[in-house]
């Protein structure tokens, strides 16, 4: 008897898929693709992982002027929200039939 491997079909769920990138960083892919892979199921790094730093070769001008845009958007989109806010127009009242049945038949009693 010979038991030899037949090659097959591999479903590959996404759940599955989660689960070998929490595991372990994939050994097979570029680190562009397994970011790809991570970003696309929602998986998370191992958390053994170590961490990437954002500003690893900027300067202390570059990085306060990154902190300056940063605060910048973040008012931006305060600004616009209320903006927003502002800016919605207030519902009108809809016309009810059942609610004019109502008011003919007050009006008939007085």
């Amino acid at each position: 008897m010979d038991k030899k491997k037949k090659p097959g079909v591999a479903v590959v769920t996404e759940g599955t898929a989660q689960a070998a990138l929490r595991r372990a960083p994939a050994k097979e892919l570029a680190p562009e693709e397994e970011k790809v892979l991570r970003m696309r199921l929602g998986a998370a790094p191992p958390r053994a992982a170590p961490l990437e730093k954002a500003g690893a070769g900027l300067t202390d001008l570059e990085i306060e002027l990154l902190a300056y845009e940063i605060e910048a958007h973040l008012r931006w989109k305060e600004h616009r929200a209320a903006h927003e806010e502002r800016a919605r127009p207030a519902p009108s009242p809809v016309p009810s039939r059942t609610k004019e049945k109502i008011v003919r038949a007050l009006r008939k009693k007085t």
